[in-house]
């Protein structure tokens, strides 16, 4: 186990060393991220005809003040749940046959990328912790005010969920390259059903309740939509807010024992071609 720690700890170190190398161009990268915010907030004012002597009254529950309040802490979610590159990745090393480095050094693979990916997202938060808290400090009255500890404790485990969720299923999608090598048009599919599936482009609640009662037994929530529900009070109790993050720790888990499978089973029919 001290040896697993210690590989583990180079690993990480390792993959934020890496991370620094281009810092300049690593940081303008995260900022430009935070543009999309603009847009957004004149958007939604718009629908809600701020500062018109008409303006519109709350959408399925959502006030102006809720809905931006929404969005800001769906994009925090997304900034942990989204895994650029990770599934592309996976196919392009089995296609090229550089996933042999993993096959034939005492280094998991699926252990390697996920603190890779832990690397990149404390990097991450290096960078845009000020951009973030800025942002939240100016828009600090659209938010309902500090939740109790339960609450606020159930939230912070969401984000940790949301990282674990969204690096499963694209490690899940990039596995399944040792059936088909090319996995982009399936990747494209996903991250067009993940915008929307995830809720990161609106509420969940605004869709019908034909489409919301299949998506809510879906994973892909937890991605954006759970945290913002959390913090905004859209779970009535202590009880089904435990009840939710049971169930996402369930899917964790199930993802966890899917991922191994298929690399188990990928490795197996795995070719070794190329150089």
């Amino acid at each position: 186990m001290i040896a697993s720690l210690r590989v583990n700890w180079v690993i990480l170190r390792t993959c934020i060393e890496e991370r620094l190398v281009y810092r300049a161009d690593f940081a303008m990268g995260t900022l430009f991220r935070f543009l999309p915010i603009i847009t957004q907030i004149f958007l939604w004012g718009a629908i809600f005809a701020v500062g018109t002597s008409n303006p519109r009254g709350p959408i399925a529950g959502y006030r102006y003040q809720d809905m931006v309040a929404y969005y800001l802490l769906a994009m925090l979610a997304r900034a942990f749940s989204s895994m650029p590159g990770l599934a592309s990745g996976i196919a392009r090393d089995v296609r090229d046959g550089t996933i042999k480095k993993y096959l034939t050094q005492p280094i998991d693979m699926l252990g390697y990328l996920f603190w890779h990916r832990v690397a990149h997202k404390l990097v991450y938060y290096a960078v845009a912790a000020g951009p973030f808290a800025l942002v939240f400090w100016i828009y600090r009255g659209y938010f309902p005010g500090w939740p109790d500890a339960f609450t606020m404790t159930a939230f912070l485990l969401s984000l940790v969920f949301a990282f674990l969720l969204g690096f499963l299923i694209e490690s899940l999608i990039g596995l399944i390259s040792f059936w088909f090598l090319e996995v982009s048009s399936l990747l494209f599919i996903y991250m067009m059903l993940n915008y929307f599936l995830s809720g990161h482009m609106l509420p969940l609640d605004l869709l019908p309740d034909s489409v919301v009662s299949v998506i809510m037994h879906l994973p892909f929530k937890y991605l954006a939509y759970t945290p913002p529900a959390i913090l905004l009070g859209r779970y009535g109790t202590h009880a089904e807010l435990a009840r939710e993050l049971m169930i996402e720790l369930a899917w964790i888990v199930a993802l966890v024992i899917a991922n191994r499978v298929a690399f188990t089973r990928g490795v197996r029919r795995y070719g070794a071609f190329g150089g």
